[in-house]
């Protein structure tokens, strides 16, 4: 019988491989609304965090804070119509915000190493769409970071928390075992897609989406302001219900040593049962 071990991680791009804090989209989405005489605060631009774009700018006008705005200035709810003018809008002001967040995480150039000297392939999803993207794959990768497999948002009918973007990747590697991969995500919507393909996952605390602070805001942070801080991200993570918490992926080889050793015992991710009963 031959053995199942990680042969792929699946990766999301802000908040976990690169633009530590999850800064780029959460900026843009702020710009955007101002722009539309509509004022959103960060925290409520980080609500749907995880999902494609559209959706994203979707959520967010559903918001009730965010709706009364709406309706008192065009006095009707939004359309469909609307999310796709406000998306074309929305894309270049996220090019621009890309570039200026597109710096790796710490530890992810080294990780990155470190799985291709143990030939484990790298993939990705991402709410981000192509344009986005093919913006940010040539700043990673000057950086030393590539991915052998990739899917997005527009990739696929549906998006996260569907696992449809997962099984794209999956086709790409030619390794359609859900038991042969993890996906780190900083969102809820990441890690369910993860729960969803039947794979083991993996929730960032402190890169991404839950703290929000960047690189340079944790450290120059006075300890017994952000510690506080950390535990409350580690516990939002944690209600996801991943299979582990890491603070980064920088953490994450041990995590991997550990889930070969649970396969070696015919262990299965949390989800496995709900999942795939």
């Amino acid at each position: 019988m031959i053995k199942t071990s990680i042969k792929a991680i699946v990766f999301d791009w802000a908040g976990t491989t690169v633009d530590f804090g999850s800064r780029a989209p959460m900026g843009a989405f702020v710009k955007l609304f101002e722009s539309e005489g509509i004022h959103l605060t960060i925290a409520q631009a980080r609500i749907p965090m995880g999902m494609n774009k559209w959706d994203h700018i979707d959520e967010l006008l559903k918001l009730p804070e965010i709706q009364k705005q709406w309706i008192d200035l065009h006095h009707q709810s939004h359309t469909k119509e609307d999310v796709d003018r406000l998306l074309a809008i929305f894309v270049p002001m996220n090019k621009v915000s890309i570039r200026e967040c597109g710096q790796l995480i710490p530890g992810v150039a080294e990780l990155s190493r470190i799985l291709r000297e143990r030939a484990i392939k790298i993939g990705s999803t991402t709410g981000y769409t192509k344009e986005l993207l093919d913006i940010l794959l040539p700043i990673a990768k000057g950086q030393g970071y590539e991915v052998d497999a990739m899917s997005y948002s527009g990739d696929t009918p549906l998006g996260r928390p569907s696992a449809q973007m997962m099984i794209r990747c999956a086709e790409q590697l030619g390794n359609d075992n859900p038991l042969a991969y993890i996906k780190i995500d900083d969102t809820q919507p990441g890690i369910e897609e993860g729960k969803a393909f039947g794979c083991w996952t993996v929730g960032v605390a402190l890169s991404g989406n839950a703290l929000g602070l960047s690189y340079e805001e944790l450290k120059a942070m006075p300890q017994e302001e952000s510690m506080p801080l950390q535990e409350s991200a580690r516990k939002a993570i944690q209600a996801m219900e991943p299979d582990y918490v890491l603070d980064s992926v920088a953490d994450l080889l041990p995590v991997i040593d550990e889930i070969n050793r649970r396969l070696d015992l015919g262990e299965k991710p949390n989800s496995w049962k709900t999942e795939k009963a």
